[in-house]
């Protein structure tokens, strides 16, 4: 599984990198983690409110910080 946080580098984007480890962690999920900081490649996924959550190349969420507990939902 591939889990990219989309944002340049701002504390919402980091917080959002941090509960996405943790979600994984606590549901026993082997993940890649990337951090994606240039726009243009954010711009490719159409996102335009950052952090966003990235699963697999699929959008999950955009322009705010979901709880653990919603990260863990779309992991499942």
């Amino acid at each position: 599984m591939k889990i990219e946080i989309l944002g340049m580098g701002c504390q919402k984007c980091n917080n959002l990198y941090e509960a996405a480890k943790q979600a994984a962690s606590e549901l026993g999920i082997d993940a890649e983690f990337v951090k994606v900081e240039d726009i243009k490649e954010i711009m490719k996924y159409g996102v335009m409110n950052t952090p966003a959550l990235v699963i697999d190349g699929v959008v999950k969420v955009a322009g705010k910080v979901p709880s653990k507990d919603e990260i863990k939902d779309y992991l499942k």
